[in-house]
C-alpha cells in the first residue's frame, strides 16, 4: 500500500513515498525551484557546436541549456515556424486546424542546416540542471496528463505497451481518434485502461487548455522567457502514481492540503478523503519514522536482511554496489543456495536504493558468486522484477563471466545525496583523540590547581565511563590513588555516559562546576 508524506517547511516541500511503510522515493521541491521537467521556455540560440551536432540556448539559467540534434524531434521545422508566428503576435486561434505543417526532418541530419545563432525557439525541459551543467532541452513538445499525453504536430494515436488486452486497445483508440484535435497526436497511458470516456475526455481537454495557455503566453514574448510551468512535484507524483493502492496522503499544512484536495478532485473524483492533515508538534517525518529510515538508507553501508548488507560506492564514471552476506555459512552443501537467497533479497533493496537516491548512469553490481547457470538466470529475473516499478528508463544486462551485473539508468534530476554521518565531538573529524594518559595529566593539572592554590577539598570529577575505568583501575595502584598519595586529597569520580571521551568537569561540595 502506498502512502505519501508531505513536509511543507520554510525551505520548500519534502516528499516521502512509502510502500508498506518503507521509504521508496524521496523528493524535494524548492520554494524557488525553476527549470523543472516539463517546463516550456522561449529560448535563444547562443552557440552552435557542429562537432557535437548540438547547440547551447539561453533559457534564463546561469548555464546555457543543451540541445542535441536527436532532441529536435521530427517536427522541428513546424515548431520553429510556430515560434516565429506566435512571437510576432500571430495565430489568434490557438488550435492548429489551419496551421500548415512543415516537412519532417531526417534522423541523421546536421543541426547547422536547421538553426543558426540568434534563432528563437520554443523548447521544453526534459532533464533538470545537474551539478555544473545547465538543463537539457528538447523541441519535441509534449504535455502529460493523468490518462493521456498530448503531442503537438503529431498525427498518431499510440497506446502504452503495458496495455495488453486487445479489446481495451481498440476501445481506447477509437475513443481518442474521435476526441483529439487536428494536427495533434495522443499517447494513451497505462492507467487509462479502465478509465471511462468522461475521464479521458476531461483529461484531454485539460491538456488542450495547457496548449492554449502556451500560445497566448508566447505572443510577443522575448527570450529567455518561461512560457508554461509544469505542475508541482507533488501534483506530478499524484498524477503518475495515484491509484487504488494509495491509502493516505499526510500533509502538515492545512492550506496545502486544501490545494491538493482540489487537485485530486479534478484528476480522481471521490479520492479526496485520502488527504489527512497532520497537526502534532512532533515533526511529521519523525512521526512516520522517515528520518530514521533516511539515516539508515543513505549511508555507504546499507543493511537489508539477517546481517547481509550492501556497500554503495560512487566514482566519477559510475556507481558500484557490492553485496555481502555479512556472516559465514557453515554448510558447504547449501552455500550456493544461500548465496542465491541473499542475492535475490539484495535485488529488492538495490532497486529501492536506485529509486531512493535517484542514481543514474552506469551501475555495476558485484553479487555473491553464483556458479550454477540456472541460479544466474533466476537472479537476473529477480532483479528485472524488482526494477519493474522504477519509472526511470533503465536497461539490465545479464551477469557477466566475472559475476558482475550492469545497469544503465536514466537520471533526469540531481541525485539525492544525504550525509548520514556526524562530526565526532571528541576528535572534531580528525580521527584521533587525546591519549588517556595525556587526558589524565590534563585533569590532574586542574585538580592540583584547585587543591594547592585554591585549597578546595571534597572535589567531584565527572567523566566518560571509559575514562573512569582508566582512572580507577588497579585499586591501590590506580591513577586516583597516585593522586591521593601525592596531594593527600581525595576526589570522587562520577561516570556520565553523556560525556564524550575527552570531556570532563570538576564540581565542588556544593555542586557548583569549577572552571
Amino acid at each position: 500500500m502506498n502512502e505519501l508524506v508531505i513536509d511543507r517547511n520554510s525551505n520548500g516541500i519534502d516528499l516521502a513515498l512509502l510502500y508498506n511503510k518503507q521509504l521508496t522515493e524521496l523528493h524535494k521541491e524548492d520554494s524557488v525551484s525553476s527549470f523543472q521537467i516539463g517546463d516550456v521556455y522561449l529560448a535563444k540560440v547562443k552557440k552552435i557546436m557542429p562537432n557535437l551536432n548540438a547547440a547551447f540556448l539561453d533559457v534564463g539559467h546561469e548555464k546555457d541549456a543543451f540541445l542535441h540534434y536527436t532532441d529536435l524531434g521530427i517536427n522541428f521545422k513546424s515548431v520553429l515556424k510556430l515560434t516565429k508566428i506566435v512571437t510576432q503576435g500571430g495565430l489568434k486561434n490557438p488550435n492548429l486546424d489551419e496551421f500548415e505543417k512543415e516537412e519532417e526532418i531526417v534522423k541523421t541530419g546536421k543541426i547547422t542546416e536547421l538553426i543558426k545563432k540568434g534563432d528563437e525557439i520554443l523548447v521544453q525541459i526534459f532533464k533538470e540542471p545537474i551539478g555544473n551543467k545547465g538543463p537539457r532541452i528538447t523541441c519535441d513538445l509534449s504535455f502529460a496528463g493523468r490518462f493521456c499525453v498530448l503531442v503537438p504536430f503529431g498525427k498518431n494515436t499510440s497506446i502504452s505497451k503495458k496495455i495488453s488486452d486487445a479489446s481495451h486497445k481498440k476501445r481506447l483508440k477509437q475513443m481518442i481518434d474521435k476526441l483529439k484535435p487536428k494536427n495533434f497526436g495522443v499517447i494513451i497511458r497505462t492507467i487509462a485502461e479502465e478509465a471511462g470516456i468522461e475521464e479521458i475526455e476531461m483529461d484531454l481537454n485539460n491538456l488542450i487548455a495547457q496548449w492554449d495557455t502556451l500560445i497566448k503566453t508566447s505572443r510577443n514574448a522575448k527570450p529567455p522567457f518561461k512560457v508554461l510551468g509544469e505542475i508541482s512535484r507533488t501534483e506530478s507524483l499524484l498524477r503518475d502514481l495515484l491509484n487504488d493502492n494509495f491509502i493516505n496522503i499526510h500533509v502538515n499544512d492545512a492550506d496545502y492540503a486544501a490545494k491538493l484536495k482540489e487537485y485530486i478532485g479534478n484528476i480522481a473524483p471521490g479520492k479526496e478523503s485520502i488527504i489527512r492533515i497532520y497537526n502534532s508538534k512532533v515533526p511529521i517525518f519523525q512521526h512516520f519514522g522517515i528520518d530514521k529510515q533516511i539515516k539508515a538508507s543513505f549511508g555507504k553501508n546499507v543493511m537489508f536482511s539477517n546481517g547481509a548488507y550492501l556497500i554503495i560506492e560512487h566514482t566519477e564514471a559510475m556507481h558500484v554496489v557490492d553485496v555481502n552476506s555479512g556472516r559465514k555459512t557453515s554448510s558447504t552443501e547449501n552455500q550456493q543456495e544461500n548465496a542465491l537467497r541473499i542475492n535475490t533479497e539484495a535485488c529488492k533493496e538495490i532497486a529501492r536504493q536506485l529509486r531512493l537516491r535517484d542514481l543514474g548512469g552506469i551501475i555495476v553490481i558485484d553479487f555473491i558468486d553464483l556458479k550454477n547457470p540456472n541460479h544466474r538466470k533466476e537472479l537476473f529475473d529477480a532483479l528485472t522484477l524488482a526494477m519493474k516499478t522504477d519509472r526511470s528508463k533503465h536497461n539490465i544486462l545479464p551477469m557477466s563471466k566475472f559475476g558482475l551485473v550492469q545497469i544503465t539508468r536514466e537520471r533526469v534530476r540531481p541525485e539525492i545525496n544525504i550525509n548520514t554521518s556526524e562530526l565526532c565531538p571528541s576528535c572534531n573529524g580528525t580521527g584521533t583523540v587525546v591519549s588517556s594518559m595525556l587526558l589524565g595529566d590534563n585533569i590532574l593539572e586542574k585538580l592540583s590547581y584547585l587543591w594547592d592554590t585554591q585549597n578546595i577539598s571534597n572535589l567531584r570529577l565527572k567523566v566518560n565511563p571509559i575514562i573512569k575505568a582508566y582512572l580507577t583501575k588497579g585499586g591501590l595502584k590506580s591513577v586516583r590513588f597516585q593522586w591521593f598519595w601525592k596531594f593527600k586529597k581525595w576526589v570522587k569520580i562520577v561516570e556520565d555516559s553523556n560525556y564524550h571521551l575527552t570531556n570532563f568537569a570538576i564540581y565542588n561540595e556544593a555542586g557548583d562546576e569549577l572552571s
